[in-house]
């Protein structure tokens, strides 16, 4: 890759943001409308909240539509069905309007049970230590696509929150999405990538040393083998002027294929694809917007994958119906393609991605300029120790020790604390000379519990996957919590493994529904006691809890989180930064 032009191209996009933020922007200069998807109605006013207050405080540009839209109530229904229903809200609001708007259409939904600091205020507003003011992934995407309305035919682009495509394209050159049907940006990829991504079978297949390419998809792959990639035409033989992106025995040829980010729908393939939801309402099952749209696409498409549900986490018995339904619907659409050749794609979606991508991934910082350390108080920079972390809208007091690949995130850390490498410390205020092991994700939310305010902190292991579940008691051992058996943790806290120690479905136990993590008076309080859980562990003694604490799960912090408080939080956080930049006390 060209690593320079990448840097530049990012630098300039950034920029162009920046002019217009808090600014009214005007007809074909940005977005006409921004929607960003929501799992549910309290996910939908998390989200609203949030972008007032970045309106209020001119952190996005003005006169853009910005809404919005929760799932509707029920299964499940995917990014697929969350776009349908986008589509079906914004008819409702705009009708014919549409025929002159540009949409951008951001997928957020769901609860991040892999990146668990993103569940309450959502992935779309994960920070980064970013521009001024501090930008979070919604500033970073718009700013990434800046230059796209000015070149797009009336139509929706569909992206997700937690990934971030970085592209070049020759001075002379401007991405255009105008042609008819679907049109999606592609990424050269090593075929390890392709495994778990979508392909695309191109044509022409041969590989131009240019960096922008209009290319047809013949065919969508949907997270297919190594072996079904080269059986299906999807991987090309690459003489690169750019450096390689894998390494191989001829150092200027490589195997790749083509993989999927961001793509476009005109606006009548988006009012033919109203028509496809009058068809299948209600939906009740999972739709994938790309494995389930997009395979529909192309000459070469055929019924088949409509069978196939080997990358499907829940099977459901309208799932087979659906899909045939959708690709009766788009069959002999278009999916033209647009190649970047010069791009990359980073997925910040988990927990060790997240790490990686903001503390060791030097490409990255050095393309769109990331800081080590975003405000923060008496602490010697990272690049001085030669140490790589993360510090965002936090005040660090003097004497931390902070080790290598952690995030500290709108935090307030007291002197003399130790934080240990590859943690993530997330809304929390550490009192002075604590110890915060390796390998952990602390997060404090603030709750209401029967009107009473309150405070949690939750801590996990950046291994520890949330996501996983048991059946029933017997087979509790499965769990992994702080990378130890889930018993022998709960026996440390003085507690006993039965059903009552887990919130809403019995016969589906997991660590997102464990109830763990105590209900404080404050916030300090909250993480105190996390840390001495951990303590008890480290020292193999026990941790006995107050009879009249109210111990909540995950589950049960996120239906009674304090919104309001939590932002207030930050914002007295972020107040009391800028008042230190100003008396010189923050570097």
């Amino acid at each position: 890759m060209d690593d320079e032009r990448l840097r530049s191209a990012s630098r300039r996009r950034l920029n162009t943001f920046q002019k217009i933020r808090g600014k009214e922007v005007k007809t074909g200069e940005f977005w006409n409308v921004v929607v960003i998807t929501a799992a549910d109605a309290s996910q939908e006013l998390v989200y609203k909240q949030q972008i007032t207050k970045k309106l209020e405080r001119k952190e996005l540009p003005l006169g853009v539509r910005y809404h919005v839209f929760a799932d509707p109530v029920g299964p499940k229904i995917g990014n697929g069905g969350s776009t349908l229903f986008a589509l079906k809200r914004l008819e409702e609001l705009y009708e014919d309007k549409l025929d002159d708007f540009t949409v951008l259409l951001i997928h957020a939904g769901g609860y991040s049970q892999r990146l668990p600091t993103a569940s309450a205020l959502g992935k779309i507003f994960t920070a980064l230590p970013l521009g001024d003011p501090i930008y979070q992934m919604l500033e970073l995407k718009l700013a990434m696509y800046v230059d796209f309305p000015a070149y797009m035919k009336p139509g929706v682009l569909v992206t997700c929150a937690d990934d971030i495509e970085m592209y070049s394209v020759e001075e002379t050159e401007v991405i255009k999405f105008d042609r008819t049907g679907f049109t999606a940006l592609a990424h050269p990829s090593p075929l390890s990538i392709g495994t778990t991504h979508g392909v695309f079978v191109l044509e022409p297949l041969e590989v131009k040393d240019q960096e922008l390419e209009y290319k047809l998809c013949r065919n969508f792959l949907h997270k297919p083998s190594i072996e079904k990639m080269y059986e299906a035409g999807a991987v090309c033989r690459k003489h690169n002027k750019f450096p390689p992106i894998q390494n191989s025995g001829d150092s200027s040829m490589l195997d790749l294929v083509y993989t999927d980010s961001t793509f476009y729908f005109d606006r009548a393939t988006a009012k033919h694809l109203l028509m496809l939801l009058k068809e299948i309402d209600p939906i009740s099952c999972e739709i994938d917007a790309y494995g389930d749209f997009l395979q529909a696409l192309g000459p070469d498409a055929t019924q088949e994958y409509t069978k196939n549900t080997a990358n499907v986490s829940k099977e459901e018995a309208r799932l087979v119906q659906i899909r045939k339904k959708i690709f009766f619907y788009l069959q002999g659409t278009p999916l033209n393609v647009i190649a970047l050749n010069n791009s990359k794609f980073y997925h910040i979606g988990t927990t060790q991605e997240y790490l990686f991508n903001l503390t060791t991934d030097r490409k990255l910082k050095a393309e769109l300029g990331i800081l080590s350390n975003a405000s923060r108080i008496n602490q010697i920079s990272a690049e001085e120790k030669g140490v790589i972390h993360c510090i965002i809208q936090s005040i660090v007091e003097p004497g931390c020790e902070i080790a290598p690949g952690s995030v500290i995130e709108y935090s307030r850390v007291g002197a003399d604390t130790s934080v240990g490498a590859n943690t993530i410390i997330s809304g929390c205020f550490i009192k002075g000379k604590s110890m915060i092991p390796a390998n952990m994700l602390m997060h404090s939310l603030s709750v209401k519990i029967d009107n009473a305010p309150a405070f949690v902190t939750v801590m996990f292991g950046i291994e520890d996957n949330l996501k996983k579940t048991v059946m029933s008691l017997s087979d509790i051992n499965k769990l992994q919590l702080f990378g130890r058996n889930f018993k022998d943790c709960i026996e440390h806290f003085g507690l006993t493994v039965s059903e009552e120690l887990f919130s809403g479905n019995k016969s589906s136990l997991s660590l997102w529904s464990a109830k763990l993590f105590p209900a404080c008076d404050s916030l300090s309080e909250s993480a105190s006691m996390v840390l001495k859980m951990q303590e008890a562990l480290h020292k193999n003694s026990f941790h006995h809890f107050a009879k009249d604490l109210k111990l909540l799960s995950i589950k049960e912090i996120l239906h009674h989180k304090d919104v309001e408080a939590m932002l207030s939080f930050r914002e007295k956080l972020i107040e009391e930064i800028n008042q230190l930049k100003h008396t010189g006390e923050i570097n």
